[in-house]
């Protein structure tokens, strides 16, 4: 098997029972993250871009069932930014040296296409690169945000077991979620996707078949993270999933689709002080702090336990940079597009 993954660094391709073995034992852990960290370093090389997030509302009105703040978790303290707070976040971001600004939120009615196209608009002015996080959107309304020059658009599937996506998806369609990421593609987003990493019903085998699909979407950003139990929700009770299994999926994506984007995420932190780093050493390129200011970044907790919600907008450039480097990586000067 480990030369099955050495071969893999050479061709981009792992049987689907090859997948599933590597993901059902810890036997070649070894070997899966030093290959896949060389495949990082061949495409992407030793440069880490950092992209700030900032999370403008936490009201949604969807009940995924592993969602902090799903529509019935009413123990939930709501907020949303005004138009101007957001610009004014994202201006503090860029003189601070961020390159890239990923606006981030439930599925909240209030920002209208109207509301959304004015905010893009103003910070595309400044010369940053944009990412949008904000759910399921009609194709004309993807278009609009993509007219006014919104860059990205991170979607995650979570899964592809349709049977499983429509018990923790009450009321959504896996089909629509489908059209959702075809439709970015279609309009020119670098479109980005993942999966949470130990949902209850989750099995080996329905993880190999999401790694190949990000393989036939030709994701260009992967973002993926241990399922993590939120409180006030259906799942509280259940086990959640294991940083070293995420690390394992992160891995194997970078070995399938070795010239993507793929953030070491703030969720592996959490269960790990050096999840992060961890994981910039098995296969990430891109760090995304969080640049929300205030108590509003303590509101917006899809999980508990969320890593750096006590850390100043001051300080998180500084100590994302500080931690890159002592791995002996450096900080992007650019936006960092896919094939930049």
């Amino acid at each position: 098997m480990n030369k099955k993954i050495e071969l893999a660094a050479k061709n981009a391709t792992l049987e689907k029972a090859d997948i599933i073995k590597i993901l059902e034992t810890d036997e070649y852990d070894e070997c899966l993250f030093k290959t896949a960290d060389a495949v990082r370093k061949a495409k992407k090389g030793d440069v880490v871009h950092i992209r700030g997030i900032i999370e403008f509302s936490n009201i949604c009105k969807q009940n995924c069932k592993y969602c902090g703040i799903r529509k019935d978790n009413c123990s939930v303290e709501r907020y949303r930014l005004s138009l101007s707070e957001i610009t004014d976040f994202a201006a503090h971001a860029n003189e601070k040296g961020f390159k890239t600004i990923v606006l981030q939120s439930g599925e909240d009615g209030f920002f209208s296409t109207e509301k959304l196209v004015e905010i893009i608009k103003n910070i595309k002015a400044m010369g940053l690169a944009l990412t949008l996080s904000i759910g399921e959107k009609t194709t004309e309304e993807y278009r609009a945000y993509k007219n006014a020059g919104a860059d990205r658009y991170l979607l995650r599937i979570e899964t592809t077991d349709k049977n499983l996506y429509k018990t923790l998806h009450p009321n959504m369609s896996f089909e629509n979620r489908m059209r959702c990421l075809r439709d970015l593609k279609t309009l020119g987003y670098e479109t980005g996707t993942g999966i949470l990493v130990g949902l209850p019903g989750q099995t080996a085998e329905s993880i190999a078949n999401d790694i190949l699909f990000f393989k036939e979407l030709d994701a260009d950003m992967i973002g993926l993270g241990p399922f993590i139990p939120a409180q006030n929700t259906p799942l509280e009770k259940d086990a959640g999933g294991t940083l070293n299994q995420a690390l394992k999926v992160m891995a194997l994506t970078r070995l399938l689709l070795q010239d993507v984007n793929i953030p070491a995420t703030t969720a592996m932190e959490t269960l790990h002080p050096q999840g992060r780093i961890m994981a910039l050493n098995s296969g990430a390129n891109v760090i995304m702090p969080n640049v929300t200011e205030g108590d509003y970044k303590k509101k917006y907790l899809l999980y508990p336990g969320k890593a750096s919600v006590n850390t100043s907008r001051e300080q998180t450039f500084d100590e994302t940079k500080k931690m890159i480097e002592s791995i002996g990586r450096t900080v992007g000067t650019t936006a960092g597009f896919r094939y930049d």
